[in-house]
């Protein structure tokens, strides 16, 4: 509860700026922060309280672009250090990871710097000061496994506009309460989103409503579990974890949608396979993550055991 109240008070703490059109970070700060001298600018950067999409940057010549957010805060955003994901590939154009649960993607109202995006992004300029990354796609922050970013940001432009066509395979391995009756289903709804950013899904098509289409196959059944191997054809937030509960088997340890269980004391859902053909070469891309520890352990009536950290196996 402490922690959650940290997080909100150093969110009101931050100004957050949504940015229109390409041009360097001290030019957006100066065109934004209309009262406020260069000097002044050039120490918040100095300070890195300047942050773009949660990841700090002390550069005055970074470059901006349309849909990038610029935050504003006054305190130093880096205040522990976060561990470096599995990185499962990286090229010239892509950097693929194994996030974690409990990692955000993106930096959310409550939570500004604490992000997969932020440590990636610490990682490539690192190497080099004017690298950056765009985000493709997101995963919840207690879903782990794969989450890809591009290098670009003309690439990250034609990845988004071409998702639907190029993504050949998106797939999760979840772990519900109770046991289906149908082994097999493909569920095809149109998701909405309440006041309070809860996820529900009505039968009928509607101009409000997401389309979102999930297909399962029961792999294994325990005596109160089962566990399933999930594929989506649409990216919708939280559609695997609202399609499970309004079957009637909430993903385990899902206390946004009310789980019955939290046996591993963690969301049981990973995002294990990727695959997509590149927009331009038409090259085929295929990344796999191998289920988690804690998870694997629970499958196999193993979940007494003390497995320590989150390990693949």
């Amino acid at each position: 509860m402490q922690n959650l109240r940290k997080q909100k008070q150093i969110a009101k703490a931050i100004q957050s700026y949504p940015v229109k059109e390409s041009m360097i970070l001290i030019d957006f700060l100066r065109t934004t922060l209309k009262n406020m001298s260069r000097n002044n600018i050039k120490s918040l950067l100095t300070r890195k309280q300047v942050m773009v999409d949660g990841a700090p940057i002390s550069q005055f010549n970074f470059v901006l672009t349309p849909g990038d957010i610029v935050m504003i805060g006054k305190y130093n955003p880096q205040d522990k250090p976060l561990p470096t994901p599995k990185i499962l590939y990286e090229d010239d154009e892509f950097l693929v990871i194994d996030k974690p649960t409990g990692l955000l993607t993106v930096a959310s109202d409550n939570e500004k710097s604490q992000t997969a995006f932020r440590v990636m992004m610490d990682y490539v300029r690192e190497k080099d000061t004017h690298a950056r990354l765009y985000v493709v796609h997101r995963i919840d922050r207690d879903t782990s496994g794969i989450l890809m970013f591009c290098k670009n940001e003309t690439l990250r432009d034609e990845m988004q506009k071409q998702w639907n066509s190029i993504v050949s395979k998106r797939g999760y391995y979840a772990i519900v309460d109770g046991i289906p009756i149908e082994k097999k289903k493909t569920i095809h709804t149109w998701l909405h989103k309440t006041s309070t950013q809860i996820m529900y899904s009505r039968q009928y098509e509607d101009d409000e409503g997401q389309e979102a289409i999930t297909h399962y196959v029961v792999k294994k059944e325990m005596k109160n579990h089962a566990f399933l191997d999930v594929k989506i054809d649409t990216g919708r937030k939280n559609q695997i974890r609202v399609h499970l509960k309004e079957l009637g088997h909430t993903v385990i340890g899902d206390d946004k949608y009310h789980a019955l269980t939290n046996p591993i004391k963690r969301l049981g859902l990973h995002a294990y396979a990727l695959e997509f053909i590149h927009p331009v070469t038409e090259k085929k891309y295929s990344f796999f993550s191998p289920l988690p520890g804690l998870m694997k352990a629970f499958i196999e009536g193993r979940h007494g055991v003390k497995t320590g950290k989150e390990e693949k196996v």
